[in-house]
C-alpha cells in the first residue's frame, strides 16, 4: 500500500471557500479517486492543512490526479493557497515518523 502525508497552507480568510469546494467535490474527481482506490483525509489547524492519503500503489494515487480536469482543480485550489513564484500551491511532503497497526507496513526507512 502507498501512503502520503502532505501539508500546505491556506491564504488567510479562505477556509470557508476551501471547505465549500471540498463539500461539493467535482464528480469527475471523486470518480477518479474512487476508481483508483484512493482514500484521503485532510485535517486543518488554523490556516495549515494536513493531507493523509492511501492507495494500492503510488501509480494509483498519481492516476487519480491525472488529466485536464484534475489540473483545473489544482489551479482552482491554488487561488486559495500559499503559492510559489510559479503560481502553484506549495506542498510539503511529510516524513512518516511513527506507524502502528494497519499502518505499520507503510513505514519505510
Amino acid at each position: 500500500m502507498f501512503s502520503t502525508g502532505q501539508t500546505y497552507q491556506l491564504k488567510p480568510g479562505f477556509y470557508d471557500q476551501y471547505k465549500k469546494a471540498h463539500d461539493e467535490l467535482w464528480p469527475e474527481l471523486a470518480e477518479s479517486m474512487a476508481a483508483s482506490e484512493v482514500n484521503m483525509v485532510i485535517y486543518r489547524f488554523g490556516d495549515r492543512l494536513f493531507l493523509y492519503a492511501t492507495a494500492p500503489s503510488q501509480e494509483h494515487f498519481e492516476q487519480s490526479h491525472a488529466g485536464a480536469r484534475a489540473q483545473e482543480w489544482l489551479d482552482y485550489m491554488a487561488t486559495m493557497m500559499v503559492t510559489g513564484e510559479d503560481g502553484k500551491t506549495i506542498v510539503e511532503e511529510m516524513e512518516m515518523a511513527f506507524s502502528f497497526g494497519a499502518f505499520k507496513a507503510d513505514l519505510q526507512g
